[in-house]
Protein backbone atom coordinates (compact mmCIF):
# COMPACT_ATOMS: atom_id res chain seq x y z
CA UNK A 1 0.00 0.00 0.00
CA UNK A 2 1.76 3.45 -1.27
CA UNK A 3 1.49 5.98 1.94
CA UNK A 4 2.23 9.37 2.87
CA UNK A 5 3.26 10.36 6.25
CA UNK A 6 1.68 12.88 7.99
CA UNK A 7 1.20 13.86 11.59
CA UNK A 8 -2.24 12.82 13.17
CA UNK A 9 -2.74 15.86 14.64
CA UNK A 10 -2.57 17.49 10.84
CA UNK A 11 -5.17 14.58 9.41
CA UNK A 12 -8.34 17.09 9.15
CA UNK A 13 -5.99 19.49 7.08
CA UNK A 14 -5.45 16.74 4.32
CA UNK A 15 -9.10 15.74 4.38
CA UNK A 16 -9.91 16.46 1.32
CA UNK A 17 -6.89 16.50 -0.77
CA UNK A 18 -7.03 15.35 -4.42
CA UNK A 19 -4.38 12.85 -3.61
CA UNK A 20 -5.67 10.59 -1.00
CA UNK A 21 -7.56 7.39 -1.50
CA UNK A 22 -10.38 8.25 0.72
CA UNK A 23 -12.05 4.76 0.39
CA UNK A 24 -9.20 3.40 2.72
CA UNK A 25 -8.57 4.29 6.12
CA UNK A 26 -5.07 5.54 7.36
CA UNK A 27 -2.89 3.21 9.86
CA UNK A 28 -1.59 5.18 12.83
CA UNK A 29 1.11 4.28 14.98
CA UNK A 30 3.07 6.67 17.65
CA UNK A 31 1.44 9.76 16.60
CA UNK A 32 1.90 9.14 12.41
CA UNK A 33 -0.53 8.36 10.26
CA UNK A 34 0.20 6.87 7.20
CA UNK A 35 -2.34 7.91 4.59
CA UNK A 36 -3.23 5.90 1.45
CA UNK A 37 -2.44 7.88 -2.00
CA UNK A 38 -4.02 7.23 -5.22
CA UNK A 39 -2.30 5.77 -8.45
CA UNK A 40 -1.14 8.41 -10.43
CA UNK A 41 0.58 10.61 -6.71
CA UNK A 42 3.47 10.40 -4.97
CA UNK A 43 3.68 8.67 -1.86
CA UNK A 44 6.61 8.76 0.82
CA UNK A 45 6.63 4.71 1.07
CA UNK A 46 5.30 1.11 0.57
CA UNK A 47 3.51 -0.21 3.67
CA UNK A 48 3.36 -4.61 3.97
CA UNK A 49 -0.55 -5.60 4.33
CA UNK A 50 -1.13 -6.23 7.95
CA UNK A 51 -2.15 -9.99 8.48
CA UNK A 52 -5.07 -9.81 10.59
CA UNK A 53 -4.42 -10.78 14.36
CA UNK A 54 -5.75 -14.42 14.76
CA UNK A 55 -4.30 -15.12 18.19
CA UNK A 56 -5.30 -15.87 21.87
CA UNK A 57 -8.45 -13.05 22.83
CA UNK A 58 -7.24 -10.20 24.94
CA UNK A 59 -8.19 -6.50 25.19
CA UNK A 60 -6.34 -2.97 26.06
CA UNK A 61 -6.77 -0.96 28.71
CA UNK A 62 -4.73 2.35 28.02
CA UNK A 63 -1.46 0.96 26.62
CA UNK A 64 -1.93 -2.53 29.06
CA UNK A 65 -2.86 -5.76 27.50
CA UNK A 66 -5.57 -7.95 29.62
CA UNK A 67 -5.97 -11.34 28.99
CA UNK A 68 -8.49 -13.54 31.23
CA UNK A 69 -9.47 -17.49 31.92
CA UNK A 70 -6.67 -20.03 31.30
CA UNK A 71 -2.92 -19.36 31.37
CA UNK A 72 -1.56 -18.00 28.62
CA UNK A 73 1.36 -19.49 27.01
CA UNK A 74 4.77 -18.52 25.74
CA UNK A 75 3.87 -17.99 22.16
CA UNK A 76 0.86 -16.11 22.65
CA UNK A 77 2.03 -13.93 24.77
CA UNK A 78 4.87 -13.25 21.95
CA UNK A 79 1.91 -12.94 19.36
CA UNK A 80 0.28 -9.50 21.49
CA UNK A 81 3.84 -8.15 22.03
CA UNK A 82 4.24 -8.69 18.50
CA UNK A 83 0.64 -7.37 17.43
CA UNK A 84 0.29 -3.99 19.80
CA UNK A 85 3.55 -3.87 21.37
CA UNK A 86 1.73 -2.98 24.87
CA UNK A 87 3.50 -1.62 27.45
CA UNK A 88 2.87 -4.60 29.95
CA UNK A 89 0.62 -7.90 29.38
CA UNK A 90 -1.09 -8.95 32.28
CA UNK A 91 -2.89 -12.32 32.66
CA UNK A 92 -6.00 -11.55 35.62
CA UNK A 93 -6.92 -14.60 37.16
CA UNK A 94 -9.56 -14.14 39.47
CA UNK A 95 -11.37 -11.00 41.46
CA UNK A 96 -11.12 -11.27 45.35
CA UNK A 97 -13.13 -10.52 48.05
CA UNK A 98 -16.28 -7.27 48.26
CA UNK A 99 -13.57 -4.96 47.16
CA UNK A 100 -13.00 -6.70 43.86
CA UNK A 101 -9.20 -6.78 44.23
CA UNK A 102 -7.12 -8.48 41.35
CA UNK A 103 -5.39 -11.18 41.30
CA UNK A 104 -3.12 -10.86 39.12
CA UNK A 105 0.75 -12.35 37.26
CA UNK A 106 2.62 -9.83 35.55
CA UNK A 107 3.50 -12.13 31.76
CA UNK A 108 5.75 -8.72 30.67
CA UNK A 109 6.31 -5.50 31.00
CA UNK A 110 5.27 -3.38 33.92
CA UNK A 111 1.47 -2.45 35.25
CA UNK A 112 1.18 1.05 36.10
CA UNK A 113 -1.47 3.99 35.89
CA UNK A 114 -2.91 4.61 32.50
CA UNK A 115 -5.80 6.71 30.74
CA UNK A 116 -7.91 4.29 28.93
CA UNK A 117 -10.47 6.02 26.58
CA UNK A 118 -14.39 4.49 26.29
CA UNK A 119 -17.58 5.74 24.66
CA UNK A 120 -16.46 9.31 24.55
CA UNK A 121 -15.09 8.98 28.49
CA UNK A 122 -11.81 8.57 30.14
CA UNK A 123 -10.81 5.67 33.27
CA UNK A 124 -7.46 6.39 34.93
CA UNK A 125 -6.43 3.13 36.77
CA UNK A 126 -4.10 0.74 37.34
CA UNK A 127 -5.49 -2.57 35.91
CA UNK A 128 -3.14 -4.56 38.86
CA UNK A 129 -4.88 -2.76 41.66
CA UNK A 130 -8.49 -2.56 40.68
CA UNK A 131 -11.12 -4.03 38.35
CA UNK A 132 -12.23 -2.93 34.64
CA UNK A 133 -14.52 -5.20 33.44
CA UNK A 134 -14.61 -4.87 29.55
CA UNK A 135 -17.49 -6.89 29.27
CA UNK A 136 -19.53 -4.39 30.63
CA UNK A 137 -19.64 -1.93 27.89
CA UNK A 138 -23.09 -2.69 25.91
CA UNK A 139 -24.53 -2.52 29.46
CA UNK A 140 -23.15 0.90 29.77
CA UNK A 141 -24.69 2.18 26.34
CA UNK A 142 -27.75 0.78 27.75
CA UNK A 143 -27.87 2.17 30.73
CA UNK A 144 -26.95 6.14 29.04
CA UNK A 145 -29.74 5.29 26.61
CA UNK A 146 -32.43 4.61 29.86
CA UNK A 147 -31.16 6.99 32.65
CA UNK A 148 -33.59 10.75 31.92
CA UNK A 149 -31.82 14.06 32.76
CA UNK A 150 -32.86 15.23 36.24
CA UNK A 151 -32.91 11.48 37.76
CA UNK A 152 -31.51 10.80 41.12
CA UNK A 153 -29.24 7.52 40.68
CA UNK A 154 -27.66 5.49 43.44
CA UNK A 155 -24.64 3.41 41.97
CA UNK A 156 -23.92 1.07 44.95
CA UNK A 157 -20.73 -0.55 43.47
CA UNK A 158 -19.33 2.72 41.56
CA UNK A 159 -15.61 1.03 40.90
CA UNK A 160 -13.58 3.56 39.72
CA UNK A 161 -17.09 4.93 38.03
CA UNK A 162 -17.96 2.14 35.20
CA UNK A 163 -21.22 3.54 35.16
CA UNK A 164 -21.72 6.61 37.59
CA UNK A 165 -19.47 8.60 34.60
CA UNK A 166 -21.44 7.64 31.80
CA UNK A 167 -24.92 8.33 33.59
CA UNK A 168 -23.47 11.73 35.07
CA UNK A 169 -22.64 12.84 31.78
CA UNK A 170 -26.37 11.91 30.61
CA UNK A 171 -27.73 14.38 32.90
CA UNK A 172 -28.21 12.45 35.97
CA UNK A 173 -27.85 13.60 39.79
CA UNK A 174 -25.76 10.72 40.83
CA UNK A 175 -24.66 9.11 43.91
CA UNK A 176 -21.53 6.91 43.78
CA UNK A 177 -20.96 4.61 46.50
CA UNK A 178 -17.49 2.66 46.72
CA UNK A 179 -15.87 0.73 49.76
CA UNK A 180 -12.24 -0.60 47.98
CA UNK A 181 -10.24 3.18 49.02
CA UNK A 182 -8.08 2.50 46.25
CA UNK A 183 -10.87 2.51 43.71
CA UNK A 184 -12.40 5.32 44.97
CA UNK A 185 -9.31 7.24 44.78
CA UNK A 186 -9.02 6.37 41.11
CA UNK A 187 -13.13 7.31 41.08
CA UNK A 188 -12.65 11.09 42.56
CA UNK A 189 -10.03 11.19 39.69
CA UNK A 190 -12.23 10.24 37.23
CA UNK A 191 -15.23 12.47 38.22
CA UNK A 192 -12.83 15.17 37.86
CA UNK A 193 -11.18 13.94 34.46
CA UNK A 194 -14.80 13.80 32.81
CA UNK A 195 -15.88 17.34 34.45
CA UNK A 196 -18.22 15.78 36.53
CA UNK A 197 -17.64 17.30 39.91
CA UNK A 198 -21.37 19.40 39.66
CA UNK A 199 -23.15 15.67 38.84
CA UNK A 200 -21.64 13.16 40.92
CA UNK A 201 -21.51 13.12 44.95
CA UNK A 202 -19.24 10.42 46.09
CA UNK A 203 -18.73 8.51 49.17
CA UNK A 204 -15.85 5.81 50.52
CA UNK A 205 -18.11 3.36 52.72
CA UNK A 206 -20.38 0.18 53.09
CA UNK A 207 -22.84 1.21 50.43
CA UNK A 208 -25.53 0.17 52.83
CA UNK A 209 -24.58 3.02 54.95
CA UNK A 210 -23.93 5.84 52.68
CA UNK A 211 -27.70 5.26 51.01
CA UNK A 212 -29.47 8.22 51.70
CA UNK A 213 -33.55 9.31 50.92
CA UNK A 214 -35.15 7.99 47.47
CA UNK A 215 -33.79 7.37 44.11
CA UNK A 216 -35.13 7.21 40.80
CA UNK A 217 -32.60 4.43 39.87
CA UNK A 218 -30.58 2.11 41.89
CA UNK A 219 -27.52 0.43 40.19
CA UNK A 220 -26.13 -2.52 41.61
CA UNK A 221 -23.32 -3.60 39.65
CA UNK A 222 -21.75 -6.23 41.63
CA UNK A 223 -22.15 -10.17 42.14
CA UNK A 224 -23.01 -9.89 45.77
CA UNK A 225 -26.41 -7.63 45.19
CA UNK A 226 -29.04 -10.01 46.19
CA UNK A 227 -27.72 -9.96 49.26
CA UNK A 228 -28.41 -6.03 49.21
CA UNK A 229 -31.67 -6.04 47.60
CA UNK A 230 -33.37 -4.63 51.56
CA UNK A 231 -31.09 -1.99 51.38
CA UNK A 232 -31.98 -1.04 47.67
CA UNK A 233 -36.05 -1.33 48.55
CA UNK A 234 -35.49 0.62 51.46
CA UNK A 235 -34.37 3.91 49.07
CA UNK A 236 -36.11 3.26 45.38
CA UNK A 237 -38.88 5.86 44.73
CA UNK A 238 -41.85 5.20 43.26
CA UNK A 239 -42.24 4.16 39.70
CA UNK A 240 -38.06 3.50 40.19
CA UNK A 241 -35.77 1.25 38.89
CA UNK A 242 -33.50 -1.64 40.53
CA UNK A 243 -30.53 -2.86 38.17
CA UNK A 244 -28.86 -5.91 40.13
CA UNK A 245 -26.25 -7.61 38.65
CA UNK A 246 -26.06 -11.30 39.48
CA UNK A 247 -23.64 -14.36 38.68
CA UNK A 248 -25.14 -18.35 38.41
CA UNK A 249 -26.33 -21.35 35.89
CA UNK A 250 -29.44 -19.61 35.68
CA UNK A 251 -31.05 -16.08 35.00
CA UNK A 252 -32.02 -14.52 38.44
CA UNK A 253 -36.17 -14.16 39.35
CA UNK A 254 -37.06 -10.95 41.71
CA UNK A 255 -37.39 -12.90 45.48
CA UNK A 256 -40.72 -13.77 46.81
CA UNK A 257 -40.36 -11.15 49.50
CA UNK A 258 -39.66 -8.15 46.98
CA UNK A 259 -42.54 -9.08 44.09
CA UNK A 260 -45.20 -7.32 45.59
CA UNK A 261 -43.62 -4.46 45.48
CA UNK A 262 -42.87 -4.63 41.87
CA UNK A 263 -44.83 -4.05 38.98
CA UNK A 264 -43.99 -6.98 36.86
CA UNK A 265 -41.60 -9.69 36.63
CA UNK A 266 -38.58 -7.72 35.59
CA UNK A 267 -36.27 -8.40 32.26
CA UNK A 268 -33.02 -10.28 32.29
CA UNK A 269 -30.25 -9.48 30.02
CA UNK A 270 -27.38 -11.93 29.79
CA UNK A 271 -23.79 -9.62 29.86
CA UNK A 272 -21.37 -12.55 28.99
CA UNK A 273 -19.89 -15.96 30.21
CA UNK A 274 -17.70 -15.95 33.52
CA UNK A 275 -16.94 -19.43 34.31
CA UNK A 276 -17.71 -22.54 32.49
CA UNK A 277 -22.18 -22.68 32.62
CA UNK A 278 -21.91 -19.82 34.93
CA UNK A 279 -22.92 -16.15 33.42
CA UNK A 280 -23.38 -12.90 34.67
CA UNK A 281 -26.68 -11.07 34.29
CA UNK A 282 -28.46 -8.15 34.89
CA UNK A 283 -32.44 -7.74 36.46
CA UNK A 284 -34.28 -4.95 36.03
CA UNK A 285 -36.85 -4.78 38.68
CA UNK A 286 -39.58 -1.83 38.30
CA UNK A 287 -41.39 -0.23 41.74
CA UNK A 288 -44.68 0.34 42.03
Amino acid sequence: MRVRQVLCKDLRKIAGEEWRESARSPYVSNGIAYVPVKDGYPADTDLTPRVPYKGRGFHMLGTIAILHGREPTGDEILEIETWKNPTGILWVRSYNGRERIPDIRILSGTSSEVCHHELGMSFWLNPAEVMFSQGNRNEKIRMTGSVKHGERVADMFAGIGYFTIPVAKQGAAVHAMEINPVAYRYLIRNIKENHLDNSVVAGCGDCRDLLSGKYDRIIMGHFDAPLMLDAAFDHIREGGTIHMHAAGMRAPVIPEKYRGACSDEGTVRRIKKVAPHKWHYVLDMRVG
